[in-house]
């Protein structure tokens, strides 16, 4: 059987990345049908989680996409978040919100080359409010390139409205 036939009667036809094509390979399981349905607005249940991911706080533009993406919800998880941050669901945040990825050593080495002194007993929030005094959201931009993303308003309601595609996700047991 190969992915047209196997994949025919889906709504939408899922992502399969190069090399993943064998579907006679051991351990191949098909993405579930009811995760390739629209949900509206032309989302798929990959796009909730991967709001459902974002809303987290910890999801930056260096963050590795899961591969359940691919392999349990059909979508390419790279081309996915860009589509929901040109549809208004995600934003990519400013150097100054970023601020929470990078830690107190990047930031005081950042600090000490704009001759700031006085940085060994700050703590990492004391630390951003320094960089924000210091310097510009452009000047800041220029010292890191990872950015956080954020849920708008509309990835929000989008999310609260498909809670029943987050709660089938299977959780990490803590």
């Amino acid at each position: 059987m190969n992915k047209k036939e196997l994949y025919a009667d889906y709504p939408n036809f899922p992502y399969i990345s190069a090399g993943r094509e064998d579907l006679d390979e051991p351990g191949f399981k098909p993405v579930p049908r009811k995760n390739m349905e629209d949900l509206g607005d032309g989302l798929l249940a990959g796009d909730i989680i991967l709001l459902w991911r974002v809303a987290f706080g910890t999801f930056t533009t260096e963050s590795v996409m899961p591969k359940y993406l691919e392999y349990t919800y059909g979508i390419n998880g790279e081309s996915h978040l860009q589509q929901l941050v040109g549809n208004g669901y995600v934003e990519v945040d400013s150097a100054y919100a970023s601020l929470v990825h990078i830690n107190a050593a990047s930031k005081k080495a950042i600090l000490k080359e704009k001759e700031v002194r006085g940085l060994s007993k700050l703590k990492s929030s004391e630390l951003d409010c320094c960089l924000k005094t210091v310097l510009t959201e452009e000047e800041l931009g220029q010292y890191f390139a990872v950015r956080g993303y954020s849920l708008t308003p509309k990835g929000q309601e989008t999310l609260v409205a498909n809670q029943a595609v987050i709660d089938r996700h299977p959780k990490k047991k803590f």
